[in-house]
C-alpha cells in the first residue's frame, strides 16, 4: 500500500466545506473498521455521520472517491509522523530500526483507519474485477527501505545487496509490518513493545554484515 492516491482540490472549499469533508472521512473509517468493507455502504456511512446520503455526493462525486480520501489520508499522515524520525538518526542501522518501530506505533496508534485501510485495498475493485490499489506496492513504498539498506553498505553495517536481494529484503520487512496489522485485529491485547522489540532484532541480525 502507498500513499500515492491523490485527495481531491480543496484550496477552494470553505472551512464548513472542508469540516464536513472530514467528518464523512472518519465516519467512513468508523464504519468500514466496525462493519467491513462489504457493509459500508454510504447509506450506513450517512448513517453514523446522521446526515442523508446526498450530503456525501455533494461532497465526494463517488464511493470511490471517498474511500481513496480514506488512503490518502491515512498515508499522508502516516509519512508526516515517520519521515522526520528517520531522517533524525544518524546512522542506517538506526534509520531501519526507527523505520521499523515507528511504523508498528503509528499503526497501533491508529489502528481503525490502518484497518478500514486494509479493507478498502483488499476489496475495492474496478469495473473490469481487477483491485483497484493492488498496483500501489511499487517504488513509493519500497524505495526508502532499499535507499537505508544502500546507506548502510555505504557505511560498512550492513551485508552486501544486489538490487534484487534489496527488493527481497524491503519486500520482507514491509511485508513483516503489514503481517503485524493483522495480528493486532486478531489479538487486540498484543504486547507491542515486545512484537517491535522481536522485529528489529530479527531484521537487525539479517542485514547486519
Amino acid at each position: 500500500m502507498s500513499k500515492k492516491n491523490k485527495s481531491v482540490n480543496q484550496k477552494e472549499m470553505s472551512f464548513i466545506e472542508k469540516a464536513r469533508r472530514t467528518q464523512i472521512v472518519e465516519c467512513a473509517i468508523e464504519t468500514i473498521a466496525e462493519v467491513g468493507y462489504a457493509q459500508a455502504s454510504l447509506g450506513q456511512i450517512a448513517k453514523r455521520a446522521k446526515i442523508s446520503k446526498g450530503v456525501i455526493s455533494y461532497h465526494f462525486a463517488n464511493k470511490g472517491e471517498l474511500l481513496e480520501q480514506v488512503i490518502y489520508d491515512y498515508y499522508t499522515a502516516c509519512q508526516a509522523y515517520i519521515a522526520p524520525l528517520i531522517e533524525s538518526q544518524q546512522s542506517a542501522k538506526e534509520m531501519l530500526s526507527v523505520y521499523i518501530e515507528s511504523n508498528l506505533r503509528f499503526i497501533n496508534d491508529n489502528q481503525r483507519h490502518m484497518f478500514a485501510v486494509i479493507e478498502i485495498v483488499s476489496n475495492e475493485r474496478t469495473t473490469d474485477g481487477k483491485l483497484r490499489f493492488a498496483a500501489d506496492h511499487d517504488d513509493t513504498i519500497f524505495l526508502p527501505i532499499e535507499n537505508i539498506l544502500k546507506l548502510g553498505m555505504q557505511e560498512g553495517v550492513f551485508r552486501e545487496f544486489t538490487k534484487l536481494s534489496a527488493r527481497v529484503m524491503a519486500l520482507t520487512i514491509r511485508n513483516a509490518i503489514d503481517g503485524f496489522t493483522i495480528e493486532l485485529m486478531r489479538s487486540p491485547q498484543l504486547n507491542v513493545r515486545e512484537y517491535t522489540r522481536e522485529l528489529i532484532t530479527i531484521f537487525d541480525k539479517s542485514t547486519k554484515r
